[in-house]
């Protein structure tokens, strides 16, 4: 078993892709020291709406793998796998021409943060898994009846926006090696287990989290 990272950012902020582009390699960079030093295997990173290749350690994959957070016409569809689009419109996609878009990518489909900013759950778009997101582990017995009602299987990620959030939540694969397609194909088995991690930072950021996304009207 491999434990992965699959939802991670490159920036703290929200800009357009050229705006202080310059960060994002070094953003990256630094989540992965932070992974490393959780005794994470690798992480996905998947800034919202592009992915640019220089944010990977290595073109083929190495321990930062490609990915995209869509930001669909009813909630946020996380793309993991060896070819992401680099590139959508926010807004643009319904959830199921996101999902088709994955897939068209060779990538998996997974439902992010279902219970936030989004009615992603309302959607019959054909998710390959839901995701139990870092910011949110009280939303895990929702999460877990949500994957049971669709049939899907469930994996974690961070959402991190900042490097000191970074594996707070993963995801293990029963792969052999970590790779984009074995990502992908591990996802669409099951062969998949969340993991959160409820450390001194966590219980302290939990409420807090969860106060300003209730505030920004987002649950």
């Amino acid at each position: 078993m491999l434990d992965c990272d699959l939802h991670t950012h490159s920036r703290f902020f929200h800009r357009p892709p050229e705006r202080l582009a310059r960060y994002d390699p070094g953003g990256a960079w630094l989540n992965e020291r932070v992974a490393r030093r959780r005794g994470l295997d690798g992480l996905c990173v998947t800034n919202h709406d592009y992915f640019r290749p220089d944010t990977l350690d290595a073109p083929g994959g190495g321990f930062r793998l490609p990915g995209i957070e869509i930001s669909s016409t009813a909630g946020h569809v996380l793309v993991v796998g060896p070819d992401p689009p680099e590139r959508t419109v926010p807004g643009d996609l319904t959830p199921a021409e996101a999902v088709g878009l994955a897939h068209d990518h060779d990538c998996a489909a997974i439902m992010a943060h279902p219970f936030r900013n989004g009615s992603l759950p309302k959607s019959d778009a054909p998710f390959d898994a839901v995701e139990l997101n870092g910011k949110h582990p009280e939303f895990r017995a929702r999460v877990e009846r949500l994957a049971r009602r669709r049939d899907l299987p469930i994996v974690a990620g961070s959402d991190a926006h900042f490097p000191f959030e970074v594996g707070r939540a993963s995801t293990r694969l029963d792969v052999d090696e970590l790779t984009p397609g074995s990502v992908v194909a591990a996802i669409r088995d099951g062969r998949v287990e969340p993991v959160v991690r409820q450390g001194r930072v966590e219980r302290l950021l939990g409420p807090l989290y969860h106060r300003i996304h209730r505030q920004k009207g987002h649950l």
